[in-house]
């Protein structure tokens, strides 16, 4: 008989780990393996990744969970791989195949085709998506062959490159590279783009290279985190405030630091501004987020006292990480 499995101790582990999200994984399992790694009591992702997909996957943990929304709604850049002439059942390569075309594809073309999907664009999300129609995910449906009528949506492709590679070997294909608004299905975009060349494409491959501020330089693998000791696990979080780079710094002192914790609104002569960080002037602390409207700051996600705490204990080794404790994060990645 087998002896039980000793129970994993779990603690407060506060921070962002920037994971270059292995092929194959889903989002939500390679969140779970890294949780587990850091023995973390409370984590999220900031919006999937497909297992066909590599590239940055931002993990929250424990007080930057409440911040993860600002992630799922950030630009994102991507590279992939079209492989033109063939279209399958779900537009990338796990499908199956379910036409083929002969590829007739110039330089013009794909230039033509590029500022045709750079700007606002309409996307109809693909059946092959965790989109929920009717309290189901649309690849539910999908996996049971029913199509269900989906509303088209606009994106935006704020930046667009095509470069057509191999066009004269038996898969031509084109290399694209987008940075993109949150909801930019990137299979849909490459079957539109096949359809607009009159080939026909799917996706055989997809990295996304950035989302918000963070860069796929900044990541670390999982084989390197499995290789980590605690401590250079630990220093590859980036601090609860690296989401928040594009907010405007408020600092409060002691007395209406204490009653902005409590949800009260603060009065001051700030200017109006949507997207507020507010700090503890006394030591520098994160206190949450807010907006200014006329001279109120008013709050908004708000850290307790128990993660301010337990944040400026663990102060040290996080704030360290991309400088000299974190050195072999970075030479381990």
């Amino acid at each position: 008989m087998n002896a039980p499995r000793a129970r994993v101790a779990r603690r407060p582990v506060h921070g962002v780990l920037l994971l270059d999200k292995p092929l194959g994984w889903s989002s939500n399992d390679a969140l779970q393996k890294v949780k587990s790694l850091l023995r973390a009591e409370k984590a999220g992702h900031t919006g999937t990744l497909d297992p066909l997909a590599t590239g940055v996957l931002p993990l929250c943990f424990g007080a930057a969970t409440k911040f993860s929304q600002l992630q799922l709604d950030a630009d994102k850049t991507y590279e992939a791989v079209l492989s033109l002439g063939v279209k399958t059942s779900t537009g990338d390569a796990e499908g199956d195949v379910i036409e083929t075309r002969p590829v007739t594809v110039s330089e013009e073309d794909v230039r033509r085709v590029q500022a045709l999907f750079t700007g606002p664009i309409s996307q109809v999300p693909p059946m092959h998506s965790a989109l929920k129609k009717y309290g189901k995910a649309l690849y539910e449906y999908a996996r049971a062959g029913i199509e269900v009528e989906r509303a088209s949506r606009e994106v935006r492709i704020h930046e667009l490159q095509l470069t057509l590679e191999s066009v004269e070997t038996v898969q031509a294909s084109i290399k694209l590279v987008a940075k993109c608004s949150k909801g930019t299905y990137i299979r849909t975009l490459g079957e539109d783009i096949g359809e607009a060349l009159g080939c026909g494409a799917h996706l055989s491959a997809l990295r996304r290279i950035a989302t918000g501020g963070y860069g796929v330089e900044q990541c670390v693998t999982l084989e390197a985190l499995q290789a980590m000791s605690e401590d250079q696990r630990l220093a590859c979080l980036l601090p609860v405030n690296s989401l928040l780079g594009e907010h405007t710094v408020v600092t409060l002192d002691t007395e209406n630091a204490g009653r902005f914790l409590s949800g009260l609104r603060r009065r001051g002569d700030w200017p109006d501004v949507a997207q507020v960080a507010v700090y503890a002037s006394e030591d520098a602390s994160l206190l949450g987020t807010a907006h200014v409207k006329s001279g109120e700051l008013i709050p908004g996600r708000l850290l307790s006292p128990p993660e301010i705490a337990q944040m400026k204990s663990l102060n040290t080794s996080v704030k360290d990480a991309g400088t000299d404790v974190s050195a072999g994060c970075a030479v381990l990645n």
